[in-house]
């Protein structure tokens, strides 16, 4: 058995965008709990469309009664939480249409939830959508998108095992 034959098989782990939009750093979310990384390491994305997709292959482990974040467990293990909008809570689901259920199975590029940005926004909410990897002290490096546009099904953020 050689020095690295433990690693043979690992391999990075690629979360794609799951909505429509421009990328931007974490760490320029108005939110300090998202650009400070509290609740985990990512990226954000100002969306230009309303329809939200499966970034992977995954489980539903939370969708919060709203409709505004939703956390999926990859069949890698990773934990993700896709938060639309910025205290968004406080429309209690008005604007929101979600598309999924806890504990179901999810195929990368499947409809997740429905938001429409333009009233979010007209009702003075900020529309960016944080996606973070909750469980970021799992591995050993987090590598994201930050700048330039994304279509749903792009890789954004790769987690190296």
């Amino acid at each position: 058995m050689g020095l690295f034959d433990f690693m043979k098989g690992k391999k990075d782990i690629t979360i794609a965008a799951p909505v429509k939009g421009e990328c931007i750093p974490i760490s320029e979310v108005s939110d300090p709990t998202f650009a400070e990384e509290i609740l985990g390491k990512g990226m954000a994305i100002k969306p230009t469309e309303g329809k939200f997709y499966a970034p992977c292959d995954g489980t539903i482990s939370t969708l919060f009664p709203t409709g505004h974040a939703i956390g999926l467990t990859t069949s890698d293990g990773v934990e993700l939480l896709i938060h639309v909008g910025l205290d968004t809570v406080q429309l209690k689901g008005q604007f929101f249409s979600t598309k999924v259920e806890v504990n179901q199975t999810v195929k990368k590029g499947d409809l997740l939830l429905e938001a429409d940005i333009a009233e979010i926004s007209k009702a003075g909410y900020d529309t960016v959508t944080p996606m973070l990897i909750c469980n970021s002290d799992d591995y050993s490096k987090i590598e994201c998108k930050k700048a330039g546009s994304v279509t749903p099904g792009e890789d954004v953020i790769t987690c190296a095992v």
